[in-house]
């Protein structure tokens, strides 16, 4: 049997052994990623392979559940819908399965209407994702900001670390090239441009951009290892660990001699993304101060 037939026979078996009960969730492709050991588009489609026999249904709000469509889902009106439904739905997927996972099809099948229903309250995608963008800052309001300008920059910058952290998609849905116009992200465009009056104008504007720029790119980080986890069940720890000895090997022959002195007596970096970002923060603004205000 291939890996999604493994899982499905496991969760049908779970069902008809009245171990999953009708109404019953049934673990989520996120949770079967994590106890089955497999892809998240594994998952997906043993899930999927169970809807195709009727043993479970999507339940908007809920997730899957064991047993057929309830019949009123079955009929031609759909449900009552609102676009917060919409976008937090979106948000559910994308945090659960990352952006790409993201589809109007797959939010329609989740809250059981028909795809074109959504356009109604949501426009298409790309509309959609700035909307799901603007509700997930949302969570994250700035408060006051501080008077002294590097406190200022430092409070927008984790913020956004913060928002970046909950929603690992945020980073990769957020454009620098093709700003999308996002009004929860324009007080936070103001507060650092606030920070920034002593600065020359072009000079204030391209500090502006640097700084999302560097939060954007380690928060990339952190998607991209959730997206290698979830397809090969092996974590960043584990992985660095298989290739130490590939890497040893690769310094000792190579002309490295920096890296050697580096890794000399049993030296052991702590990779940690959170030290990370407020190592790099720190920097920024430590080079932003050196060059002085006005520059």
């Amino acid at each position: 049997m291939t890996q999604y037939e493994v899982v499905a026979a496991e969760l049908r078996r779970r069902i008809l052994a009245g171990e999953l009960r009708p109404g019953d969730r049934v673990p989520s492709t996120r949770a079967l990623v994590r106890d089955f050991g497999v892809a998240m588009a594994t998952a997906t489609k043993a899930l999927q392979a169970l809807q195709a026999e009727r043993l479970v249904h999507p339940s908007p709000g809920v997730g899957t559940v064991v047993g057929p469509p309830p019949r009123a889902a079955r009929r031609t009106e759909q449900p009552e819908l609102n676009r917060d439904e919409v976008v937090r739905m979106g948000i559910a997927i994308a945090d659960g399965e990352g952006l790409a996972a993201l589809s109007m099809r797959r939010i329609a099948a989740e809250l059981g209407v028909s795809t074109m229903a959504l356009y109604r309250y949501v426009g298409g995608k790309d509309a959609l994702v700035v909307q799901m963008v603007d509700a997930a800052l949302g969570e994250f309001p700035l408060g006051p900001a501080p008077d002294e300008w590097r406190e200022a920059i430092a409070m927008v910058a984790r913020v956004h670390w913060a928002a970046y952290r909950r929603h690992l998609w945020l980073a990769s849905a957020i454009s620098l090239s093709r700003p999308q116009l996002v009004p929860r992200l324009l007080p936070h465009t103001d507060a650092v441009l606030r920070a920034l009056r002593g600065f020359e104008k072009s000079a204030a504007l391209s500090t502006m951009i640097s700084l999302f720029a560097y939060v954007r790119g380690v928060a990339l980080v952190m998607e991209a290892e959730m997206q290698a986890e979830q397809d090969t069940g092996v974590t960043a720890d584990e992985w660095v660990t298989e290739q130490a000895d590939k890497l040893g090997t690769m310094i000792a022959l190579g002309n490295l001699p920096a890296f050697r002195e580096l890794l000399a007596d049993g030296f052991d970096y702590e990779y940690d993304l959170d030290k990370l970002f407020e190592f790099g923060l720190a920097v920024f603004l430590d080079g932003l101060s050196a060059r002085g205000r006005g520059v």
